[in-house]
């Protein structure tokens, strides 16, 4: 049977020498999603409704490039002997943690430029990043990267996947754990935890905090099933790290705000 099993065209289109690649197509979709959320939203916070529109037309193309930097500086052993794939995204490789980083700049420079709390902002954004990420790692399944480690059909069976999926975890003549699909499942669950948050009203900023801890969390313990990981030495995981770090970071902004006195207002507060 294995035998038989073809992957996913991971082309989405062709025209004359121009490759459209899911890979591209589905990320651009979670992002057009995310952005309609996030606007919808910060319409309701009493924001001008294109301050969205305004805010991804440069930080989606800089997390882009910081998404890949980010992967390029930890492979660089081989890109440095292949400068001409730097460049070939659609191939996959785009750090989600750098592309995070790149971002939170962005997002932090234009809240400062257009007289607005970047918290509030980002508060915002949080639900529809995390949707964005849950719908993303659907590119890496086309590709047939972000994988875990070995296992059996019966395995995947047992999990009550569709076939389609258990399919496209047949690699080289042998099955893997499906680990986007488990990053993509508790970013989803993220999404709608993050949703009904709102209207706890939290304090300023910790909407957002809550996410980059929620999604730490999932991406420690799914990294540590992965076989591609980058790494920082021969045992630490990049990501892993990373998720640790961010944790601290975000649990320690959220004591150190409420300790002096920054986070007064909450997420339902109308002041910009």
């Amino acid at each position: 049977m294995e035998e038989s099993i073809k992957p996913l065209d991971p082309i989405a289109l062709e025209l004359g020498p121009l490759q459209i690649h899911w890979y591209g197509v589905i990320i651009g979709l979670g992002a057009l999603l995310a952005l309609f959320i996030a606007v919808k939203e910060s319409e309701r916070r009493g924001l001008h409704k294109d301050t969205f529109v305004d805010l991804v037309l440069f930080a989606i193309p800089i997390a882009i490039i910081g998404a890949r930097i980010y992967y390029v500086i930890f492979q660089w052993d081989y890109y440095s002997q292949n400068p001409g794939d730097i460049i070939k995204i659609w191939n996959g490789g785009l750090a989600i943690h750098g592309g995070l980083i790149a971002a939170v700049i962005t997002g932090a420079v234009f809240a400062k430029v257009k007289n607005i709390s970047f918290w509030k902002l980002a508060d915002i954004a949080a639900p529809s990043i995390i949707l964005g990420q849950a719908i993303g790692r659907w590119g890496n399944f086309m590709n047939q990267e972000a994988h875990g480690g070995p296992v059996t059909r019966e395995f995947l069976e047992g999990l009550l996947l569709p076939d389609f999926i258990v399919n496209q975890m047949y690699i080289n003549g042998q099955y893997y754990h499906p680990t986007f699909l488990y990053e993509s499942l508790w970013s989803l669950v993220g999404f709608v935890g993050l949703i009904l948050l709102r209207k706890a009203n939290f304090r300023r900023g910790e909407l957002f905090l809550t996410y980059v801890i929620w999604y730490s969390i999932g991406r420690f313990f799914v990294e540590g099933l992965r076989t591609d990981s980058l790494m920082l030495t021969d045992t630490l995981r990049i990501a892993q790290v990373i998720s640790i770090v961010l944790i601290l970071i975000a649990v320690g902004v959220i004591i150190f705000r409420r300790m002096k006195g920054y986070s007064k207002e909450r997420y339902l507060d109308a002041s910009q």
